[in-house]
């Protein structure tokens, strides 16, 4: 009988407990971020300092969207320092995506490599696979031209907007 009386008053408390926690604890589905409104977009790079005097260079392409990046990166070698089905006569592109997050100037890339059609690469294919990560400092040049500098590259990438794309977040896929 003392532990009934002791209880009852938590009873009577237990539907607005409940109500509490329904209103308080919902799921909210998981989206992406918007990212940075700078970046949104498709960006180019046409060409490089010297490049026909080099022996091996590339040329990246980039999309951004939302919180998101996809990269393409067209090599040229006149060097054919591996199998031909890979060096496709000197000529072959390489694919990445992910998310990005930037802080102050540093736009830190992660993500993996992938086939062109998105798909995960494997790693019996040619040249780079599986994760991909890497820090750029970015200066705006101008609302079009952006200069992406990394320590793990000697030149940096000068890049022209060919696309303004507007950032709808998604929601993500498991």
């Amino acid at each position: 009988m003392y532990v009934m009386m002791r209880i009852r008053p938590l009873l009577k408390l237990l539907p607005f407990i409940v109500l509490l926690m329904a209103v308080g604890c919902t799921m909210n589905t998981p989206v992406q971020g918007k990212g940075e409104a700078y970046l949104q977009g498709e960006w180019q790079q046409d060409n490089i300092p010297g490049e026909r005097k080099l022996l091996n260079y590339s040329l990246s392409k980039f999309r951004f969207t939302c919180d998101s990046f996809y990269i393409a990166i067209n090599t040229i070698s006149r060097v054919n320092s591996g199998a031909d089905s890979c060096m496709n006569k000197g000529r072959w592109t390489e694919y990445i995506k992910g998310r990005y997050e930037q802080t102050g100037d540093a736009l830190h890339l992660r993500g993996v490599f992938v086939n062109a059609d998105g798909s995960l690469k494997d790693n019996k294919t040619c040249f780079r696979f599986g994760p991909y990560e890497t820090y750029y400092k970015v200066e705006t040049r101008n609302d079009s031209l952006l200069t992406f500098s990394s320590s793990t590259t000697v030149l940096p990438i000068q890049a022209r907007l060919v696309k303004r794309i507007t950032c709808t977040p998604k929601a993500l896929q498991y």
